[in-house]
């Protein structure tokens, strides 16, 4: 991956001889994340960027969160996703109240995040994230199952378990569109991307999440966060959808 930040304004990109557009369109999709209070410090330093610290929401106290995505409708495939994500600021940006408002922009859907591990199950689908939005895309075994009233992903790497997550199905509330922001680096340059997400049948629960953890490096890296533990809370979207746009240089 060679492009240079500018040409992430373009509005097309040929990935395996087809063309992507931007904005690049979600119609269906199932989605369910567990956010975890974790160690500020350990996950400063899993952010490789200068330009970014992690959101902490009490002292001490970071949010990582782990969502899997079951992706049925989406311009770039139908296919399965896991990410592995800390909310972040930018260390430029002006700030609120310390951890009271930190925490108040969390429950609003207001702060950012830092995607650390993406994996999917589709070649295509990860060549465009990682070529459009520098996402840590990898191509790895994930296998998702959203009957009854839990859904369970796992997620195997180089042969290895990674983790499963099992959260909460179900939820009667409705999310409006609203307009997120995710980091990533591209060529080692910190970028922002801006994207619209919504959804039906949403829940959301205090806890409820079961996660295990395999014999695999991130496994390892999540051990370090202080998980498995207890999660703040978690979410389901049985009909989520969204667009995303291009990514952007900040500074």
């Amino acid at each position: 991956m060679n492009a240079m930040p500018a040409a992430h304004a373009a509005a097309s990109f040929m990935i395996q001889g087809r063309e992507v557009r931007l904005p690049v369109v979600v119609r269906d999709a199932s989605s369910g994340a567990a956010t975890y209070a974790v160690s500020a410090e350990t996950a400063r330093r899993l952010i490789p960027s200068a330009a970014l610290e992690p959101v902490e929401v009490w002292p001490g106290r970071a949010l990582c969160s782990i969502a899997v995505i079951d992706y049925r409708d989406n311009d770039l495939g139908d296919y399965h996703e896991v990410s592995i994500a800390f909310f972040v600021r930018e260390k430029a940006a002006a700030r609120g109240l310390p951890y009271v408002g930190a925490l108040a922009d969390f429950l609003r859907g207001r702060v950012a995040t830092y995607i650390r591990h993406l994996p999917v199950d589709q070649a295509f689908t990860c060549e465009a994230g990682r070529t459009i939005w520098g996402f840590p895309k990898t191509v790895e075994r994930i296998t998702f199952s959203s009957e009854g009233a839990r859904a369970t992903c796992t997620l195997q790497m180089n042969g290895s378990h990674v983790l499963t997550l099992s959260v909460p199905r179900g939820g009667g509330r409705r999310l409006p569109d609203s307009v997120m922001t995710t980091y990533s680096l591209i060529d080692g340059v910190p970028h922002k991307t801006a994207f619209s997400s919504g959804g039906e049948e949403v829940g959301f629960h205090l806890g409820g999440a079961e996660l295990s953890l395999g014999a695999h490096p991130i496994a390892d890296e999540l051990r370090s966060l202080g998980l498995p533990k207890r999660a703040l809370m978690t979410m389901w979207m049985e009909h989520m959808h969204g667009s995303f746009d291009g990514a952007v240089p900040i500074g």
